[in-house]
């Protein structure tokens, strides 16, 4: 027997319309690369987006076809977010970080007819244009006396396109599972892989990011959304926001410490979210400002952290520098991005500050809609008692199910597992704890060490500012740890005292066998530590210098 309730399509048509008609005064508050603020709420978006609907009608672009965007935070990216999808095109967000061959790469495979561009990328776009023959027209984003010198045919300018546009637009009923955007992993080895969204999982992706044991988002928060509208789906926060109407402050590309101070201070927010390399500069930032910071002006109460782990010191310099809670989530491109989140159980009321920075430290339980498991190299499960490592595997309503067009071939198992590729533990009450990825983990004598555990408590060291641990070979072992530091500027720590720093905080086989001092580490285009060029440059190290 079948339940007599109506069954309406999860579009994100549907969010924009509601955040309208419930939410349309709060703010959407933009800074762009001169450092000009624009504002804006709600239903300015709301009505811009149908517009922007219109437009993509005019120029000719098709049901399901890619539109790309090369832009930072901001209120006209935004605005594509929702009339780019709400009108069934599918929008393909690219990483401006990513090197050349690797953007051209991308907007070729995914056929984008149209790409939208801050001027700032005017330089870039020269560069790509002549190579991207499917391309047939580039719009800048900005009104007519900021259009920017370009060398391409088809030179149009957003505003003039939105001028000549209607506001009058009726989202149309898709098939819920309608494809909407088109995120590419970044592509650290071999080229990079399309993960193609649907409307119904970026809604329901944005019901879990919204509830209470998640993210927590209301309609009376203020989000600064440091992390950018090009990676994985800003985290799907912009979705969010609008499912529960809470206000939204977009950096632009001004990320810098003060940048965002002044945003935090200036626009009362509450909830931040961005990579952990952007809070340790922020932090270090704000202990060398103390004399003159009024911190009591900051409404900040919780910060969002992914991409990599936060480091203990991070974590322990929010709460003591500004009482602030740091929420530890993961996930990945595949995943849309949020599986788990790092909120405490009704057992941690009453918990000591060390406790719950323990638990901060994990990547904590899945969200309902998601499945995690482990598995062995053979396959089978593994017992989830917070000691037996393996391969962490998820399946579920916003996870990948295949790459886009194909690539990579069969992604998931029988039974629907994607395999992370992340090694991990998952303890009784459900907390995951990511020990390292499979191409990372150093394999020891037959045992594995966990580099991103040396890692976090190297950091934790008061001249350390970054830390990456990578396996070298060894003669007798297979191999060994190398601990790669990059010292706080003006600090000058000796290889002994980092050594002595550990000693007592990890078992004597883990200790690294050298440790290298540089002036900074490498990282990909999404702000993760790049070990394969760190595995390139260290070679032979230890057979040269241990």
């Amino acid at each position: 027997m079948l339940g007599l309730m109506q069954q309406r399509p999860l579009l994100i048509s549907t969010l924009i319309d509601y955040a309208e008609s419930w939410h349309g005064g709060r703010e959407i508050v933009s800074r762009d690369a001169e450092g000009a603020f624009h504002r804006t709420d709600w239903a300015g978006i709301a009505a811009r987006s149908k517009r922007v609907a219109n437009a993509l009608q005019a120029l000719g672009v098709g049901d399901g076809e890619r539109v790309a965007t090369l832009a930072w935070n901001g209120y006209r990216h935004l605005e594509l977010y929702f009339g780019v999808t709400g009108c069934g095109r599918v929008l393909h967000t690219v990483n401006p970080r990513l090197f050349p061959e690797q953007i051209r790469y991308i907007i070729h495979h995914a056929e984008n007819g149209f790409v939208f561009f801050d001027p700032i990328f005017a330089p870039l776009v020269d560069q790509l244009a002549p190579h991207l023959p499917l391309v047939r027209g580039w719009v800048a984003l900005c009104d007519r006396s900021a259009m920017p010198a370009v060398h391409v045919d088809t030179l149009l300018c957003f505003e003039d396109l939105l001028a000549a546009a209607s506001p009058d637009y009726e989202w149309p009923s898709l098939d819920e599972n309608t494809a909407c955007t088109l995120c590419y992993t970044s592509g650290t080895t071999g080229n990079p892989k399309g993960v193609l969204y649907s409307h119904r999982s970026m809604v329901l992706h944005a019901f879990g990011a919204c509830s209470v044991d998640s993210l927590a988002l209301s309609t009376r928060d203020s989000i600064l959304l440091v992390v950018p509208l090009f990676h994985a789906n800003a985290w799907g926060i912009p979705f969010a926001a609008a499912a529960c109407g809470a206000a939204l402050v977009l950096p632009g590309p001004k990320l810098d410490p003060e940048s965002v101070y002044l945003l935090l201070e200036q626009e009362g927010c509450t909830k931040a979210m961005g990579i952990p390399t952007i809070w340790l500069n922020f932090l270090a930032w704000i202990e060398n400002n103390l004399s003159r910071l009024d911190l009591s002006r900051l409404r900040l109460k919780h910060v969002g952290a992914g991409g990599t782990a936060p480091p203990r010191a991070t974590i322990e310099k929010f709460h003591k520098l500004l009482g602030v809670f740091l929420l530890h989530a993961w996930g990945m491109t595949e995943t849309s991005p949020i599986v788990t989140v790092c909120s405490p159980l009704a057992k941690h009321d009453g918990a000591t500050r060390e406790q719950l920075v323990e638990m901060q430290l994990k990547q904590g339980r899945q969200m309902y809609g998601v499945e995690l498991k482990l598995a062995g190299p053979d396959g089978k499960d593994l017992p989830h008692d917070g000691k037996t490592v393996g391969e962490l595997k998820v399946r579920g309503n916003w996870i990948v199910s295949g790459y886009f067009k194909g690539e990579g071939g069969q992604v998931v198992d029988k039974d629907g597992w994607f395999g992370t590729g992340d090694v991990a533990t998952i303890d009784p009450d459900g907390y995951v704890q990511l020990t390292d990825r499979l191409k990372d983990v150093i394999k020891s004598g037959g045992e594995w060490i966990s580099s991103i555990e040396i890692e976090n408590l190297a950091v934790s060291h008061p001249d350390v500012f970054e830390a990456a641990v990578i396996a070298i070979e060894h003669p007798v072992w297979q191999e060994r740890p190398l601990l790669i530091v990059q010292p706080k500027p003006g600090h000058n720590p000796d290889k002994q005292a980092i050594l002595d720093f550990l000693s007592d905080k990890i078992a004597k086989w883990w200790m690294p066998d050298d440790v290298v001092f540089v002036e900074s580490l490498p990282h990909t285009a999404t702000g993760k530590l790049l070990k394969t060029e760190l595995r390139e440059r260290f070679h032979g190290h230890l057979a040269v210098h241990g």
